[in-house]
């Protein structure tokens, strides 16, 4: 029998990984266009050099929140912002020659927390659910324990070898990925003094806030200001602080180091000058920053996260030593726990254009650059939906030729529905869900159907991906434990004495 889709010589090229001529053999589809894409790909990716050589910086982008899920529907919703149907297009991480998975989970809890999983990949070691870079034998709120069990991160490496340190997060500084990078903490909730009760102050204990205070940071962009200032304070946009020891810790930034400087507001922050600032302390909210689709609403404005990435990446270049900078975008997490896909893919595609950012500032050769997840959420996509369908509209599907339709695909129970819900989430309610025919499920304010009924979205416990380029990236590879990341960081940067 004459097999007419390969023959010897097409084995034999592939076996030897060179691209086929058209002529080399009797391959029907060698003028289609998807294999020719696939051709070019595989030659792009042959031809990949490693980098072997010592990474100068070390550049970590956590999408909180941000699975494999989640990351395929940004894919598709940032496509289709730019008038493409969506599924095609690829984010700018994306294009990393470098792939692995991340087994998430802490070492108390199948489904992991921020505080668990940030500790992991900041440290290299697991630990459980709660703690701030410290091992697995503190239990969550024993401080004391805390101050004889820290961890050594990554950020703290880097200032031991010389290296400038950075922090850029869209959640509060303070807040659980963040304050991994360079805070020890028995309790991701002591960000300010006030959550910690008088005997715990007494033996030795400092809240989170503080702690940043005790670095060699260069940069710290992102919000949670209310930690810093005290309860007698009011700052620019009209909130109080929550320090109740009087401590206003941004005058104190001020006074620690030499030509530091203070932002809280848009305004501010163009007026940084990253040739000659020293320090920097840019918080731009009293709690979170906000969503990216609500940013240009903000009473004293906001940068971007990409413009907050660029900058502090100009401010750390200045040492010749290079570099540590973590990039959180925070809030993708926070959209989920609301049920609320819009926001989550808005900031989802803000934190592809931060990537970008870092990538045009950066040389490969010299600058590791990783982006990961923390952890996952229940986000579904799921109900075969035509290819181009708006990805937060209701499910069309295509007729039983396969042709698109505008059809609208039902349940069971005669009712549309979306291409992304949640397993759980604000979005269930108690008896039949309701008819979302006439319902405008691409309105940024839409919270998705759900099954279990909550009041906040959950974490999901799945594997999450991790994209690198630059020096040993060809070490992300396979599937990992999250603590392996550190180790791959550590090693490229050369760290580990």
């Amino acid at each position: 029998m004459k097999i007419n889709l390969v023959n010897k010589a097409v084995v034999a090229a592939l076996g030897a990984g060179l691209m086929i001529s058209a002529g080399a053999a009797d391959l029907i589809q060698k003028d289609n266009q998807w294999f020719k894409d696939g051709q070019a790909e595989l030659q792009k990716k042959m031809n990949t050099p490693r980098i072997n050589g010592m990474a100068k910086n070390i550049i970590l982008f956590v999408g909180d929140g941000n699975g494999v899920t989640s990351n395929t529907a940004i894919r598709i919703y940032k496509g289709q912002k730019e008038g493409a149907t969506g599924e095609e297009y690829v984010l700018s991480y994306e294009q990393f020659p470098n792939l692995a998975l991340a087994k998430t989970y802490n070492t108390n809890a199948q489904t992991p927390d921020s505080a668990g999983t940030a500790s992991a990949f900041l440290t290299g070691v697991k630990t459980r659910q709660g703690v701030i870079s410290v091992n697995s034998s503190v239990e969550r709120g024993d401080c004391q324990a805390g101050l004889k069990n820290g961890l050594t991160t990554i950020l703290e490496l880097a200032e031991q070898a010389g290296k400038s340190t950075g922090v850029v997060s869209t959640a509060r500084v303070t807040h659980a990925t963040p304050a991994a990078a360079y805070a020890h903490s028995a309790d991701r909730n002591f960000e300010d003094d006030s959550a910690l009760t008088a005997e715990q102050k007494a033996a030795g204990c400092t809240d989170i806030a503080t702690q940043a205070l005790g670095t060699d940071m260069e940069v710290v962009f992102g919000g949670g200001r209310r930690h810093f200032l005290p309860t007698t304070t009011t700052d620019g946009e009209g909130q109080s602080g929550k320090r109740s020891d009087g401590r206003d810790l941004t005058k104190e930034w001020l006074s620690k180091f030499k030509d530091a400087a203070y932002v809280w507001d848009q305004s501010g922050f163009d007026q940084l000058d990253t040739e000659t600032t020293g320090p920097v302390l840019g918080l731009f909210n009293s709690s979170h920053m906000e969503y990216e689709a609500d940013r240009a609403k903000d009473k004293g404005g906001e940068p971007s996260l990409a413009e907050m990435t660029d900058k502090a990446i100009d401010i750390l270049d200045n040492n010749k030593k290079g570099y540590f900078l973590l990039v959180e975008s925070g809030r993708i997490d926070h959209a989920h726990h609301a049920g609320n896909a819009a926001r989550a893919l808005e900031d989802g595609s803000a934190f592809a254009d931060a990537v970008q950012a870092a990538m045009e500032k950066t040389y490969t050769k010299d600058t590791l650059i990783v982006v990961t997840a923390d952890h996952s959420h229940t986000l579904s996509m799921q109900g075969y939906a035509k290819r181009g369908n708006p990805i937060l509209g209701l499910s069309v599907g295509v007729d039983s030729k396969g042709n698109p339709t505008d059809k609208l695909n039902l349940g069971d129970d005669g009712k549309p529905y979306t291409t992304l819900s949640y397993i759980n989430g604000p979005g269930a309610i108690e008896g039949p869900r309701a008819d979302l025919t006439q319902i405008d499920t691409t309105d940024l304010d839409y919270i998705q159907q759900a099954l279990i009924p909550m009041q906040s979205e959950s974490h999901a416990g799945e594997d999450v991906a991790i994209y690198a380029q630059g020096p040993k990236a060809w070490l992300i590879d396979g599937s990992v434990e999250q603590n392996y990341i550190f180790n791959v960081m550590a090693n490229a940067g050369g760290l580990l004495k």
